[in-house]
């Protein structure tokens, strides 16, 4: 039945999206799929569609309008979108295209009772389904009623809704065609939704059936609750019967009513088990076919199912690719079948967004355990530590310490005894397994190390041979260029992992750990005092992250005293500046300009190579974007006095020593008090030595990073050059390797480079789970704690101490804003957020730990702090005043 315009669905397969949009090919695919019924029909491609567009010239200026407006402005959206809507359906169908279509309704019959589809060619993708975001339009009779539900179904594509949608997903209204499929009724006794993976937890092993009496129609538009089947290896393992009160039926003229359903049978299932099993056989048949889970949609006519739609489900998280442990049978690439248990590096790295490949080839090259990735981010596979319960025990220890949540999750999984094997106890050895990369290990490696001793001496050493390292890279990357530097780079990354898993630097982090864990416990125990240790660590030495802060004030004493300087900032804050443009020229021709560019200027020197998403070497660095420190040096200059840096540090010292000398006199009044006093004064001491050397190795890792960047995007350059790439932020959609392919061959898959940038794009729809399991559940954790405040947030205390404030919520370092006694809410912060840390009086983020780096810098700070609240950003609305319990781990909003 091939026509210029008309293509029956038995024509049509998956490849043809172009030309009969996502729901038509997956219709055509389906219908190929052996055991599998499709509804006959027919699709009217996208030909006729744009055939229409150019018989309605008007539409074309106001597509141009509509790509100009905001993207926040509904109002202007709504009005345009609706003209154009009108426009098109006002449009006569021309009489070829009109006997296209009606010819091929006679074949169906031409007084047969049809269903009228949109199928647009951004629908139905692997990385936006664009479920409801086009119109369908059921039991449609007679060919005047089809061509006039055709002419609806192409306006639809303008939909507000759809228009919105695409925005959101980074497509261009142009570049979106619409097709429409006709398809015979079906008339069903139940009809529903099949997921072959479970949509709230992602457990692919578990498919999930809503079924209800009727027309589907009931379920989608929220008429009435469905009944809800899970199925797991061919057994239904829950059910959930709804009372079914009303259904929707078909009428013998076309269109559709809802009816009531007889009371006797609004609690019957509408599905058998046995019907049920069956269906998720057949999806699972569809899901093999396509290649991944699926969201279904399917009738129960004459005691057969029919399919009438199947898209991928769009928002389960990618299962990570176990990374094999050598073994004399190869693994497959596509998983080795065994249960494996991941945990989030970017929890523990304060970093949840994607990662570009190159950042995440050069971190798992860098990185001290194996990283298998997936959605754009890194975990670490824990399954053989979890199943030898000597390891076990210390790995739940200091998760939990760190983050409740995971260790929550993981007993979740623990608890289910068949998932994870016990193995028997490996012994020592073997790399930690820390998600919080190589700078912050979960435990020490190698079983048991004698104690170093608490010498500042150490932490001086440790310093001066990681700046040694850093300088011979500096030194001998400059002569580097080509497949050569890619070679250097290979021994670079070696050294890297060398410096950073130095056994004695491993030592030292914990040292300053378990001494902090140590006061908290024991004069919690002695004195009744709970974080006692956060006082007792304020403006401990050799913390690389708290002196950027506070450096950050001393750039802000050298502007204040020049109002030029400080109006010119003003205006920059709120200029786009390009990427490369000087802006600190500019600063410099200003009176007292010089003198602030040369304090910027050794700012970025030291630390320059910082920025938010900095475990992403593709992010941009300070030293690259300057401006990103304009609004914070604007910050401390109005809300600070000259001086602030130095007084704070000053001020926290001697509130630490006080707290010490309290504590000590406490204790001596004690029983057995002079031993106890002696003790805690011994791990007072460690506390302070060593607590601030934890932030040094992640400082060490984005230094080289920096230098790797600088030498890569040289190479890039070379490629832009020689006509290879056209941009040089191409590369970062590349594999360290495969880069360094594209050097050796002056070749590149264009392709490749835009399937990635699709997909990063669709990654930031996804929201990392903190455990993830080989099924692809994300498995939940929760705080187990009493004594909450009704309606209060619940997260986990890292900074103790209690603040009222208003809630500054800041997803951007760049757009803030704040006052002093502003309380910063945020998703996350690693350590460039701690210029921010300086101007505000507590912190609550949604993500992080008792040792990850925003807790680290908020109790070198003082800042009372709450982390791992979820859904922070959302529960609490900018402006409103909050109240953070940074000692018992929960927020109260006032107002």
């Amino acid at each position: 039945m091939t026509g210029q315009y008309v293509l029956d669905l038995q024509e049509v397969d998956e490849a043809q999206v172009a030309v009969v949009g996502g729901k038509g090919a997956h219709l055509g695919g389906l219908s190929r799929i052996e055991g599998i019924r499709v509804p006959g029909g027919f699709c009217v491609t996208t030909d006729a569609f744009r055939r229409i567009m150019a018989e309605a010239p008007s539409v074309d200026d106001r597509l141009d309008q509509l790509s100009r407006l905001d993207p926040d402005d509904r109002e202007a959206i709504r009005t345009l979108s609706a003209e154009i809507r009108r426009t098109i359906e006002e449009t006569a169908v021309p009489g070829d295209l009109a006997a296209e279509i009606t010819g091929a309704l006679a074949r169906l019959g031409e007084q047969a009772a049809c269903a009228v589809r949109s199928s647009a060619t951004a629908e139905d993708l692997p990385t936006a389904s664009f479920a409801g975001q086009q119109d369908t339009y059921l039991n449609v009779v007679g060919p005047e009623a089809i061509l006039r539900h055709v002419s609806r179904c192409w306006a639809s594509l303008f939909t507000e809704r759809a228009v919105t949608y695409r925005r959101q997903n980074g497509i261009d209204d142009r570049t979106v065609d619409m097709a429409v499929v006709v398809q015979r009724m079906v008339f069903p006794q139940a009809s529903g939704i099949l997921f072959t993976a479970d949509p709230v937890t992602g457990n692919r092993k578990v498919a999930t059936v809503d079924a209800g009496f009727g027309l589907g129609e009931a379920l989608v538009s929220g008429l009435v609750n469905p009944d809800v089947f899970k199925v797991r290896d061919g057994e239904v393992v829950a059910r959930t019967i709804a009372a079914k009160q009303r259904a929707v039926h078909a009428l013998p003229a076309g269109g559709t009513r809802e009816v009531a359903i007889d009371s006797r049978r609004q609690e019957q299932p509408a599905l058998t088990d046995a019907q049920v099993v069956r269906l998720v056989e057949l999806g699972r048949r569809i899901e093999a076919h396509f290649g991944s889970p699926q969201d279904i949609e399917w009738c129960l006519a004459d005691d057969g199912f029919q399919i009438v739609q199947s898209r991928p489900i769009t928002t389960l998280f990618p299962i990570p690719i176990p990374i094999p442990v050598p073994t004399p049978t190869p693994v497959p690439e596509t998983g080795d079948q065994e249960n494996h248990v991941y945990i989030s590096v970017g929890h523990q790295q304060m970093m949840t967004d994607p990662m570009r490949p190159l950042g995440l080839s050069v971190w798992q090259l860098t990185a001290m355990v194996p990283m298998p990735e997936a959605g754009g981010r890194l975990f670490v596979d824990v399954t053989r530590r979890l199943a030898s319960p000597a390891s076990r025990a210390g790995l739940l220890d200091v998760i939990g310490r760190g983050d409740p949540l995971i260790r929550d999750a993981l007993e979740t999984v623990l608890d289910r005894d068949d998932f994870i094997p016990s193995l028997p106890d490996a012994g020592p050895g073997g790399p930690p397994v820390a998600p919080a990369a190589p700078a912050a290990p979960a435990a020490p490696a190698g079983g048991a190390a004698a104690p170093i001793e608490t010498d500042p001496a150490i932490v001086t050493g440790l310093i001066e041979r990681s700046q040694a390292s850093l300088a011979a890279l500096e030194r001998d990357i400059r002569t580097k260029t080509g497949p050569a530097l890619f070679e250097y780079l290979s021994e670079a990354f070696e050294d890297h992992k060398r410096v950073l898993g130095d056994p004695l630097s491993m030592r030292a982090i914990m040292a300053g750990m378990e001494a902090n864990w140590w006061l908290n416990d024991k004069l919690q125990e002695w004195l009744g005092e709970k974080n006692a240790a956060d006082t007792l660590t304020l403006s401990a030495p050799d913390n690389v992250t708290s002196e950027m802060g506070l450096a950050l004030l001393d750039v802000a004493d050298v502007i204040r005293p020049h109002p030029e300087v400080v109006a010119f900032l003003r205006v920059v804050e709120h200029v786009e500046y390009v990427e490369g443009t000087d802006f600190l020229g500019e600063l410099a021709r200003l009176a007292g300009g010089a003198e602030a560019r040369d304090a910027i200027e050794a700012y970025l020197d030291r630390y320059g190579m910082r920025c938010v998403g900095e475990i992403d070497i593709t992010r941009p660095r300070w030293r690259e974007r300057p401006t990103t420190l304009v609004p914070v040096i604007l910050d401390n200059v109005r809300n600070f006095e000259p001086g602030a840096a130095g007084r704070r540090f000053e001020e926290g010292r001697q509130k630490a020593r006080k707290k010490e000398q309290d504590v000590l006199s406490r204790l001596r009044a004690l029983p057995d008090g002079d031993r106890k006093a002696d003790e805690a004064k011994r791990m007072i001491d460690r506390v302070r030595t060593f607590v601030g050397y934890r932030e040094y190795p992640k400082y060490n890792i984005v230094s080289r990073y920096f230098v790797y960047k600088q030498a890569l995007l040289e190479e890039a350059e070379r490629l832009v050059r020689a006509g290879v790439l056209p941009e040089k932020e191409d590369v970062f959609y590349l594999t360290f390797q495969e880069l360094h392919d594209v050097v050796r061959s002056n070749e590149v898959d264009d392709r490749l480079i835009q399937q990635r940038k699709d997909a990063f794009r669709s990654y930031h729809a996804l929201t990392p789970p903190r455990v993830l399991t080989s099924d692809g559940e994300a498995v939940t954790g929760a705080y187990r704690r009493d004594g909450v405040p009704s309606g209060a947030l619940i997260g986990l205390p890292v900074s103790a101490g209690t603040v009222e404030g208003r809630a500054r919520v800041i997803l951007d370092m760049a757009e803030a804003d704040l006052e002093a006694g502003d309380i910063l809410v945020t998703a996350f912060t690693d350590p460039s957020w701690s210029p921010l840390f300086v101007g505000v009086a507590g912190l609550v983020t949604e993500v992080g730990g008792l040792m990850t780096h925003g807790a680290v810098i908020a109790r070198e700070y003082g800042l009372p702090a709450v982390v791992g609240v979820e859904q922070a950003t959302r529960l609490i609305r900018d402006g409103q005043r909050i109240r953070v319990h940074g000692t018992d781990g929960y927020v109260e909003i006032l107002s």
